[in-house]
């Protein structure tokens, strides 16, 4: 049940109460009282209603902020991904090598086809060298033919 659809069942409820409290037949309350609480049931309703729509503000705020941070992430993750992918292709003995490159939380993953230690080695400095990775996981097959 969303917010909006709470708030409107407590009104609801807080006027069946009041029609329920209007018929009560062991002793017949006052136009006054009547007034009286009907006031007091509207204004626990308000208060509720008010209370539901902060906390409802407060979970948009926050999901929106945690939907912004992701967005950010993940574009630095692509930024840094397309770097990598750059120093690779630039690099005389890596560039006709088929290195796949994976980022995700700034963490670099290669994998692939590796002709020696050397060229993996050289593949693992080349990432590690772009501005933002935390880490790179050399995952890179020494030996195996690109």
């Amino acid at each position: 049940m969303n917010k909006t659809q709470r708030t409107l069942s407590v009104l609801a409820l807080s006027t069946a109460a009041l029609a329920l409290t209007a018929c009560d037949q062991s002793k017949p309350p006052t136009v006054g009282e009547k007034i009286d609480n009907g006031i007091a049931r509207t204004q626990e309703a308000a208060t509720e209603a008010k209370q539901d729509m902060q906390a409802a503000g407060s979970e948009i705020k926050q999901d929106a902020s945690q939907a912004g941070t992701n967005i950010a992430d993940g574009a630095a993750d692509m930024t840094i991904t397309t770097k990598v992918k750059t120093a690779l292709a630039g690099d005389d003995q890596l560039s006709a090598l088929a290195i796949n490159v994976d980022t995700s939380n700034k963490v670099v993953t290669l994998t692939g086809p590796a002709p020696n230690q050397a060229a993996s080695d050289r593949a693992s400095s080349l990432a590690q060298a772009v501005e933002g990775v935390t880490e790179v996981k050399n995952l890179l097959t020494v030996g195996a033919k690109s």
